[in-house]
C-alpha cells in the first residue's frame, strides 16, 4: 500500500516554495491572471488534459488511469483579499493592499502537489481524477457557479475540497456529515429622514436616532424569535451618517451580515427586519431602502463522503475530529449541491509559529507543515474511492 504521507513529506519543501511564491504575488477575485497562468504552466509539465478557461478564469485538469474506475474531482481556490499584509516575513505580499489572508495560496500549492503525485503514479491509477482550480471564491457570486455552468462537473461522480484552518491545530483533520458552513447573506439599509441644525432637532427627522433604534431592536430577532437550537447570526459591520458635529443628516446607512443554515430561518430574519423598518417608517415619517443579498448556499456534506474523509484521516493515523458548525461561508456548497462529496478542514494553527491568527487578518499565516497532511488526505480519499 502506498505511503502517501511519506510521498507528500518528500515534496514538502517544493510545496512550501510554491506557496511562498504565490503568497508574494496575490491577485483579487476575478482578476487572477498571473496566478492562472502560473498554474497552467505548472500543469502543462504533467500528463493532464487541461481546459484553461472554464467559467471566466477557472482551470480544469483531468488525468486518466490505465483501468476503469470512478471519476473523482478535487478542488482548490486561488484568489486573494483586499488586505494589507502586515507580517514581518521574507515572503510577505509584494502587492500593496492585497494578500492571501485565507490560505488559498496553500490550497493551490496542495493541489499542484497532488497533481505531481497523480502524474508519477498514473500507471496505478484507475478511472479519472479531475482537479478544479477555481477563481473568485472570496467575492460573490463566486467562481463555483460559473465553472459548474461551464461543465466543470461533467462526468464527475464525487467531489472533495479542503480548507486550511488556523483555528484547528496543525496535523488535524476535521469534517462532519450534513451542515458544516453557513449561508453568508448581506444587507444594505438606508433611512431617509429630514436633516437640519443640531440645535433644532424638533425641526428634523433624525435618521441616526431611528437607525440606532433599528439596530437595537434587530438584536432581538435572533435571541427572541428563533428557536435557540437553530443557529443564526445577525451582525452589523458598517454604519455611516453625517459629516459635521452640528448637523443632523438627511440619511443614515448600515450594512451587515446574516448567517443561517436553514432557509426558513433565513426567510424569517429577512421578514422580521423588514417589519421593523416598516414600523419605524410609519412611526417616524421616514422612508427607507432595504437590499438583502443572498450569499452562497450552506455547505452540506454528504454522509458517505464525510465518512470517507474520516476513514482517510484515521488510515493515515492523523488526529481526526468532527468539525464545529462554522458561521463562515464557502461557495464549495454549489459543487455539493450538484454532486455528492465533502469538504474538510486541515488544521494549520500553531502558536509557536504565530499561525493562529484568524482568517482575513492582516497578520494571517499558515503553518506550512500542515500542507502535507492535506495532500496525503486527498490521495488516501482517492484510494478509498477506488482510484488506486
Amino acid at each position: 500500500m502506498t505511503d502517501w504521507f511519506q510521498l507528500a513529506y518528500e515534496k514538502e519543501q517544493d510545496m512550501i516554495e510554491t506557496r511562498r511564491y504565490l503568497h508574494q504575488y496575490p491577485e483579487l477575485s476575478f482578476q487572477e491572471k498571473h496566478t492562472h497562468d502560473y498554474i497552467v504552466e505548472r500543469l502543462q509539465k504533467l500528463n493532464f488534459q487541461i481546459d484553461a478557461h472554464v467559467g471566466q478564469n477557472g482551470i480544469l485538469a483531468r488525468i486518466l488511469g490505465e483501468e476503469p474506475g470512478p471519476t473523482i474531482a478535487l478542488r482548490a481556490d486561488f484568489d486573494a483579499l483586499p488586505i494589507d499584509d502586515l507580517k514581518d516575513v521574507p515572503y510577505r505580499s509584494k502587492v500593496p493592499g492585497i494578500m492571501h489572508a485565507c490560505g488559498h495560496d496553500g490550497h493551490t500549492s496542495i493541489l499542484l502537489t497532488v497533481a505531481e503525485l497523480l502524474h508519477e503514479h498514473q500507471s496505478e491509477l484507475k478511472g479519472t481524477v479531475v482537479l478544479i482550480f477555481q477563481y473568485g471564491e472570496e467575492l460573490t457570486p463566486g467562481g463555483a457557479q460559473e465553472m459548474i455552468a461551464d461543465n466543470a462537473l461533467m462526468g464527475v461522480d464525487k467531489i472533495y475540497g479542503n480548507h486550511l484552518w488556523t483555528g484547528y491545530p496543525t496535523g488535524t483533520i476535521h469534517t462532519r456529515p450534513g451542515p458544516m458552513m453557513a449561508q453568508p447573506d448581506e444587507f444594505h439599509i438606508t433611512l431617509f429622514g429630514k436633516g437640519g441644525h443640531g440645535a433644532k432637532p424638533h425641526e428634523t427627522i433624525d435618521p441616526i436616532v431611528i437607525l440606532a433604534e433599528f439596530i437595537l431592536s434587530a438584536q432581538k430577532i435572533v435571541s427572541r424569535t428563533i428557536d435557540p437550537v437553530k443557529q443564526a447570526v445577525l451582525s452589523f459591520g458598517k454604519i455611516e451618517a453625517g459629516n459635521a458635529d452640528s448637523v443632523i443628516p438627511d440619511t443614515a446607512t448600515c450594512q451587515g451580515t446574516v448567517r443561517t443554515f436553514d432557509s426558513e430561518v433565513q426567510t424569517h430574519i429577512y421578514h422580521k427586519m423588514d417589519k421593523l423598518l416598516q414600523g419605524l417608517a410609519l412611526a417616524n415619517d421616514i422612508t427607507y431602502s432595504f437590499d438583502y443579498i443572498k450569499g452562497y448556499l450552506p455547505v452540506y456534506n454528504h454522509e458517505a463522503s464525510a465518512e470517507t474523509v474520516k476513514k482517510a484521516a484515521n488510515a493515515l493515523n492523523f488526529r481526526y475530529h468532527d468539525s464545529d458548525l462554522m458561521m463562515v461561508g464557502e461557495d464549495f456548497s454549489f459543487y455539493l449541491k450538484a454532486r455528492p462529496g465533502a469538504f474538510f478542514f486541515t488544521g494549520c494553527g500553531n502558536p509557536q509559529k504565530e499561525t493562529d491568527w484568524p482568517h482575513h487578518s492582516p497578520h494571517f499565516d499558515i503553518d506550512e507543515s500542515a500542507m502535507k497532511y492535506a495532500v496525503s488526505t486527498f490521495m488516501k480519499i482517492l484510494e478509498l474511492e477506488g482510484n488506486f
